[in-house]
């Protein structure tokens, strides 16, 4: 066993192309794993025994909870103890099988974040039952399909999701047979309720490791949702994989800890962390829903956890040095220099708390509280975390911020950069301590995992992956080849065994001269063009110097001079980043509305779903070809 940089081993060696078998590179692990991948221990069954032997052990300890909203304004945090949560999962769950629901059969939970959301899903793993969540950003129809593809014969559903579930029913009828509200409900039906749910002092079904715990349905680009099936073996192995690697690189969470819930609950990204903090004892403070307060409700909570994607951390980073430009030439000197010292102490290698704790407490503790002054932890997934952004919440949050990577079929990260390890930055990190992975050669793409630099399709193996599509064992075929994952994605190892990702295998076409690029592209035409949904107020501010009428927002998406401007930026920032020829852009649609969810353009992790776009833009596409072809007078 040798090293591959200081914080991965080599377990396996390389193999070279074979018959119709590509070439492979060596096989890794995270050094934490360099004896074995981290195994779920035997006197664990169900992630049921998280919530029941923490609240056995800090009964009183708040759990979840919610702000009390007067005339949607927000008040303090009223909580649920972890004894509430656990007795109102138990009669839940009674209730569930009374309704002639058995162990292995499933449940459906469909809403926002909320305590209920968590409730919904412990009553079902006290029973064995499998949860599925429902969501409709799959596209038309999504919850129908889910329900009757998994045969949910019972879910809970958000009060303001029962006329979604209503119109649905008459297609599902013959699987649906009960829907329970998330609703407040009156002292009576409370009442009614405990008698249908019988005493807490019932015996609950066994529950093995081997046991469906839930069937994720996948925000895929194309065709139909698919069903990941994840065990209840599989759930607690990365729960205790996350525990390790805090114990390990930074510190361990506890009962004085506070996650912010905000991720969609029917996403595995969330859903992992909120079972982590269940695990721990921590407690969890859901968002009201509603993006506009979503910094205040971080202010009024004050986290120590806190999960978000790139699309955040960008909004965040936007509004503070928005704040910073703003102010005074001598507080915006002290920041740049403060901003540059730290970063040097970083790069050297100090730890967070180390590197100017001066500085943190002076110049940047206004950005700390603007997080709300406790963060401890900041993960970042789903996307590609921009490098100036994560820099700058390296520099300035006083937290440190690790980046990962991971999908539905890896029960969420599957590599994760290290606390305090600031040449990761840039990349997704290593392996967690329950995979290994190695590269595989896409030779039609030019991607050789082999090479000095080796690059190729990202294929993983382990504890934690999902066993399977439901119901549909051809597509899993075709991605478990040999007991390796093939996760579509390419990845790069860097000299320190981190990972970086570079492409994705599915959404690269060739161009008509030959060269594959990842930017939108008619197979048939030699050029690139562009849909950009431009930022508004530097729109407004170029235009306000360059344009000798007021023009309105959705109006100047549509002027031809700002157009061009739009268009010249991006092309300089291609050339700066050295872009060849073919990889600029000929002609730019100026959106004003950014690509949502509503119209179905981006997953609920905002990643970007091209042939929806490619449909919802076709005429405009069209339009930028035929006017880039133009001869120009």
């Amino acid at each position: 066993m040798t090293m591959s940089g200081p914080y991965t081993v080599k377990v396996e060696e390389a193999r070279q192309a074979t018959g119709n078998k590509p070439s492979a590179g060596p096989v890794y692990r995270c050094i934490y794993a360099k004896d074995g991948l981290l195994e779920c221990p035997a006197a664990l069954e169900s992630p049921w025994q998280f919530l029941s032997d923490t609240a056995k052990r800090i009964p009183n300890s708040p759990l979840l909870g919610r702000r009390k909203l007067t005339d949607e304004k927000g008040g303090p945090y009223i909580w649920l103890t972890y004894q509430e949560v656990y007795e109102t999962a138990m009669r839940f769950g009674s209730a569930i099988r009374s309704r002639g629901v058995n162990p292995g059969q499933r449940c459906g939970i469909y809403g926002s974040n909320c305590p209920e959301w968590i409730i919904a899903m412990e009553a079902c793993t006290s029973q064995a039952i499998t949860y599925v969540p429902l969501y409709d950003t799959l596209g038309a129809n999504a919850v129908e399909f889910i329900i009757n593809h998994a045969e949910v014969s019972i879910a809970f559903v958000q009060e303001n999701k029962i006329p979604a579930i209503l119109s649905c029913l008459p297609r599902c009828s013959s699987n649906l047979k009960t829907i329970v509200s998330f609703a407040k409900i009156s002292s009576t039906q409370k009442k009614e309720a405990e008698e249908l749910g019988g005493s807490l002092d019932g015996e609950l079904p066994l529950k093995k490791k081997t046991d469906i715990c839930t069937i994720m349905y996948t925000s895929g680009t194309t065709g139909e949702p698919k069903g990941v099936v994840l065990t209840n073996e599989v759930i607690m192995t990365e729960v205790l994989s996350i525990d390790q690697l805090f114990e390990i690189t930074d510190k361990g969470r506890s009962e004085e800890d506070t996650y912010f819930s905000f991720l969609p609950l029917a996403h595995i990204y969330d859903q992992t962390m909120e079972n982590y903090c269940i695990y721990k004892g921590c407690s969890i403070g859901f968002w009201r829903g509603d993006v506009r307060y979503l910094m205040d409700d971080i202010q009024e909570l004050k986290p120590t956890i806190f999960c978000g994607v790139p699309r955040v951390y960008d909004r965040i980073y936007t509004g503070i040095s928005n704040k910073i430009a703003s102010g005074g030439l001598l507080s915006k000197k002290v920041y740049e220099f403060a901003y540059n010292y730290k970063l040097s102490y970083l790069e050297k290698g100090l730890p967070q708390e180390k590197a100017a704790p001066r500085l943190d407490n002076y110049v940047f503790s206004k950005i700390r509280q603007a997080l709300g002054g406790r963060l401890q932890v900041m993960l970042s997934g789903a996307a590609p975390l921009p490098m100036h952004v994560e820099e700058f919440l390296r520099v300035t949050s006083g937290t440190p911020i690790t980046q990962g990577y991971g999908l539905t079929e890896s029960c969420g990260g599957c590599f994760t950069s290290l606390a305090n390890v600031f040449p990761m930055m840039g990349t997704v990190g290593v392996p967690i301590t329950t995979i290994e992975a190695r590269l595989e050669s896409v030779p039609e793409m030019g991607y050789d995992a082999l090479s000095s630099m080796p690059r190729g399709e990202i294929c993983l193996r382990g504890t934690t992956l999902f066993s399977g599509y439901y119901k549909r064992p051809d597509i899993t075929k075709e991605v478990v080849v040999d007991g390796w994952f093939h996760t579509g994605d390419i990845g790069e190892w860097q000299p320190n065994g981190a990972m970086k990702i570079i492409d994705r295998k599915k959404n690269i076409f060739k161009l008509s001269q030959g060269e594959y690029i990842w930017v939108y592209g008619n197979s048939f035409e030699s050029f690139l063009v562009a849909v950009v949904v431009p930022d508004k107020k530097a729109l407004e501010d170029w235009a306000a110097n360059h344009l000798p009428e007021a023009v309105d927002y959705k109006s100047l998406c549509k002027n031809l001079k700002a157009r061009k401007y739009i268009l010249d930026e991006l092309n300089s920032t291609g050339q700066k980043h050295k872009l060849r020829g073919f990889e600029m852009l000929k002609a730019v649609y100026l959106e004003p509305t950014p690509f949502d969810i509503e119209r179905d353009l981006v997953t609920p992790t905002f990643k970007l779903k091209r042939p929806q776009l490619l449909k919802y833009y076709q005429n405009q596409i069209d339009e930028l070809y035929s006017e880039a072809k133009e001869p120009k007078v």
